[in-house]
């Protein structure tokens, strides 16, 4: 009898080879299952920890609705910043977590939807607000025919016929890009849709975009004087075509008592306003009293973080929450 044959060098080598590839393959293909039931279990806890964060969001906003009620109550029919609440970062505990809450002047903005009077059946053009608009970026230094074609393009972005302004832009205009689209003809529901509107670069974008909001009316903001931070100096320049500088605009915010201007005659009598006019709107715009409340909230719950954006209406009691967005403002 033979003895078991035995297999040859190189054969040996070739089982070898086999095999080592075999556990290599098997060793990756462990590493993907086990990264991808990591990233499962991640996924899951994120999303547990985002609903837990949707549901606090809600205490939070009746909390800022309660505290905004108590600010407009406080002093009634007028709004300053006596408390320093503007902006100040307010932290309540949460069950697992916590909300960073902050409030600001919500309508110390240029109103894009102010551009249209809004009306059951349609929505026309406001030429008065186009000139606005359009003064607010000459303010910036945005060329007076450039500026004019862009307040004007915007008008015909949200009113709902399908004739362009002088200098304006219709679909017509929108169908010759790439891609092509449509004009909205409907109220902006935020002011970064601007982006969209012929003319309107991401330079022109960025430097205007902390000047202008989009209300959910078809009305002028109220500028509230008491509230207008040196920032917002060429929202205060917009109202004096031709008469007050940027710069004195500036003065003028400087200069308001530390307890606000108590009525606008007082606001009016300012030494750094003395002999400027202001434009027929831009006389009846400015006020002492803010009527809509921004809020950027960051919730964080567990593994899960969300960042809210939202909108309250001080206009009438209760204090209502008028649009919020989940995504921190643009």
């Amino acid at each position: 009898m033979t003895g078991p044959i035995e297999p040859a060098a190189h054969e040996r080598g070739a089982a070898l080879l086999t095999v080592l590839i075999l556990v290599s393959v098997l060793g990756a293909l462990a590493v993907v299952v086990f990264d991808r039931l990591r990233l499962a279990t991640m996924l899951a806890s994120n999303h547990a920890g985002i609903e837990d964060a949707r549901s606090f969001s809600a205490i939070a906003e009746a909390l800022v609705a309660m505290k905004i009620e108590d600010l407009v109550t406080a002093s009634p029919g007028r709004t300053t910043l006596v408390g320093g609440w503007q902006g100040r970062a307010t932290v309540i505990p949460l069950p697992s977590g916590s909300a960073e809450i902050r409030v600001r002047d919500g309508a110390n903005c240029f109103n894009l939807n102010s551009l249209v009077m809004d009306s059951r059946d349609a929505r026309a053009s406001r030429p008065p607000a186009i000139d606005q608009l359009a003064r607010l970026m000459m303010v910036l230094d945005v060329p007076d025919s450039e500026a004019r074609r862009i307040a004007a393009a915007t008008a015909d972005w949200i009113d709902s016929d399908g004739d362009a302004n002088p200098e304006g832009a219709e679909d017509s205009v929108y169908a010759r890009g790439s891609p092509a689209y449509r004009t909205g003809n409907t109220l902006m529901t935020d002011a970064s849709e601007w982006r969209a509107v012929t003319g309107v670069t991401p330079a022109l974008y960025a430097r205007l975009r902390p000047l202008l909001c989009a209300l959910p009316v078809a009305e002028i903001s109220p500028l509230n004087v008491n509230t207008l931070t040196p920032d917002q100096a060429p929202l205060l320049a917009m109202l004096f075509p031709g008469t007050l500088s940027v710069a004195a605009a500036r003065r003028v915010i400087a200069a308001r008592p530390a307890a606000g201007w108590g009525e606008m005659a007082s606001f009016w009598n300012t030494p750094a306003l003395q002999g400027v006019v202001p434009s027929g709107e831009g006389r009846r715009q400015p006020g002492v009293q803010t009527s809509w409340f921004a809020v950027d909230m960051q919730i964080l719950a567990g593994d899960g973080e969300l960042r809210e954006t939202a909108l309250f209406d001080a206009r009438q009691s209760p204090v209502k929450l008028a649009r919020r967005r989940w995504t921190a403002d643009e």
